[in-house]
């Protein structure tokens, strides 16, 4: 015998049965149990006779005074059954047929006393098992979600469903549940079986879907979260471009269409250039787009045309001709015009260099000059497109020599330097033989230099030319250095003479001043003979100073 089963049937709270007066005692399915015989009271001193039997006419046991208890051939009992030395009967196993109502007969030595027991046995139920379950609802139709079921069970189990914790019931509209109760006739056991049937709503996306099992004799028990795939028609679709813009010409340009139903779509109509096209996808590619694909496209159900979505494309593009050649050959003085056609799908920016110097603005040239040659570079800019145009404008002339100069070089060299300008670079050839160097050749002019060592007095010249003429020009240079200064040397005699002249004049007025001086204190009084010789004195010596 299992002792602590006997000890949960006899710790059962024992409740008396309104109906019958029965006292009642409960036993777990399977268990042992004790039944005694008034309330295990009696004096077994005093009792030479007691029977245990079920209902009016089962017998069980019987067991007399100092003998060993009877049990009868009852199949439902012959083996499970024994008598305690209190009287209790004692039961294995239990079953639900052993719910019933047990008497005990005890035959004392004055009177005959009988109690009677009710026996009620319970058993929890299975853990919740899902069955017919579905994988998806439909937005607006009633769909049979799932079975809940448990076995078992005594009393009857109760089902709850749950969604998201949240018990539901039926309301004959969007919830309905059907629970059905079967009882074995072998086991007398319980299943109770519920189908949720649900109308589901947009909202019930990822919602989780419980069955909850809940006994007298046990702790409620939830079965696995449910969550089920919504579904639901598309209310609307979405055109996107997936390509990264702004778009060039040659480019491939991807569209995407999406619709807000669940299932998605799996097709869908593209119309390009207002001619319906049907994919298998939810994508269609535009390959090397020109500017002509500018414009508007859209995508629809294939089952309905009137749900769709179009989306604006752009094309960018930027046409730019120079209205020059590449090369320009142009004569000193002439005028140029350069003008740039721009044709561009937006705001173009257009900026110009000049040997990789940047220009404030268009070149512009009224009257050409050797420096306006070069590499002109003009960038046209728009949207992420650039454009670039060269030309290289040449200015020819023919040679002109603007300078023809002579400087003293080391001890008795002389050094000629020739400046001439023209395009292409002049050569120069000097009349004489000497060390030849030449400067730099930059906005059409050049200096060429020679440096002689002349013996005789020599007239040299320098002749600049190109394909286009020359020019020529003379010095005169002299052997000696002190030749080469003569011009100086008389201009410098020149002043010295002209200041000279000029202190005479300035003595010759001072002396007649003194004169004129002289001869008026005459007239004024007479003078002594030492003062006439003074004014004697004073007199040539203002001559002399006169004559210096």
């Amino acid at each position: 015998m299992h002792r602590s089963a006997l000890l949960r049937c006899l710790l059962t709270i024992s409740l008396m049965n309104q109906v019958s007066g029965l006292e009642t005692l409960t036993c777990k399915y399977g268990d042992t149990i004790e039944i005694p015989c008034n309330k295990g009271q009696l004096d077994e001193t005093d009792v030479k006779f007691v029977k245990w039997k079920y209902d009016k006419d089962g017998n069980i046991l019987v067991k007399q005074m100092n003998q060993n208890a009877t049990i009868s051939a009852d199949v439902n009992y012959k083996n499970r059954v024994s008598i305690k030395k209190d009287f209790s009967l004692v039961i294995t196993q239990v079953t639900m047929a052993d719910q019933r109502t047990f008497t005990c007969m005890a035959v004392g030595k004055e009177d005959l006393l009988e109690y009677s027991i009710q026996l009620t046995i319970y058993k929890a139920p299975s853990q919740p098992k899902i069955t017919n379950l579905t994988t998806a609802m439909v937005v607006g139709k009633p769909t049979m979600l799932a079975q809940c079921r448990t076995e078992g069970a005594s009393p009857a189990a109760n089902i709850t469903w749950f969604k998201n914790k949240t018990p539901l019931m039926t309301d004959g509209a969007a919830i309905k549940i059907n629970t059905n109760l079967d009882v074995d006739k072998e086991t007398r056991l319980s299943t109770t079986t519920s189908t949720l049937e649900y109308t589901a709503v947009k909202g019930d996306i990822d919602a989780k879907f419980t069955c909850q099992v809940q006994h007298i004799w046990s702790a409620n028990m939830d079965s696995s979260p449910l969550v089920f795939s919504v579904n639901y028609p598309t209310e609307k679709v979405t055109l996107q471009v997936v390509s990264q813009g702004p778009f060039k010409e040659g480019d491939n340009v991807i569209l995407k269409c999406t619709a807000d139903g669940n299932p998605p779509p799996s097709s869908f109509n593209f119309y390009i250039d207002g001619e319906e096209n049907t994919v298998d996808s939810n994508t269609y590619t535009l390959t090397n787009v020109t500017r002509e694909d500018t414009g508007d496209y859209k995508c629809s159900l294939v089952d309905n045309e009137d749900i769709a979505a179009s989306v604006p494309i752009t094309v960018e593009y930027l046409d730019v001709v120079l209205g020059t050649t590449s090369k320009i050959v142009k004569k000193l003085g002439e005028s140029l015009e350069v003008t740039v056609d721009v044709k561009a799908s937006g705001a173009a920016q257009t900026s110009w260099k000049k040997d990789n110097v940047k220009l404030n603005s268009l070149p512009k040239f009224d009257k050409l000059t050797y420096s306006d040659s070069g590499m002109y570079e003009c960038v046209v800019s728009m949207a992420g497109l650039k454009e670039t145009r060269t030309f290289e404008l040449v200015v020819e002339g023919p040679p002109a020599i603007t300078n023809l100069i002579k400087e003293h070089g080391d001890s008795m060299a002389k050094v000629l330097k020739c400046v001439a300008e023209g395009s292409p670079k002049p050569t120069v050839q000097w009349s004489v033989n000497g060390t030849s160097d030449e400067s730099a050749y930059e906005h059409g002019k050049v200096t060429y230099s020679i440096t002689i060592i002349p013996k005789d007095n020599l007239n040299v010249s320098c002749t600049a030319s190109n394909f286009l003429g020359f020019d020529i020009k003379s010095i005169n240079v002299s052997a000696h250095q002190k030749d080469e200064y003569s011009d100086q040397t008389a201009l410098a005699v020149g002043i010295v003479v002209g200041l000279t002249l000029a202190v005479l004049a300035i003595g010759l007025a001072y002396w007649l001043y003194m004169k004129k001086f002289r001869q008026g204190s005459w007239k004024i009084g007479e003078k002594e003979d030492g003062s006439a010789e003074e004014s004697k004195k004073l007199e040539e010596n203002q001559s002399q100073k006169a004559d210096v």
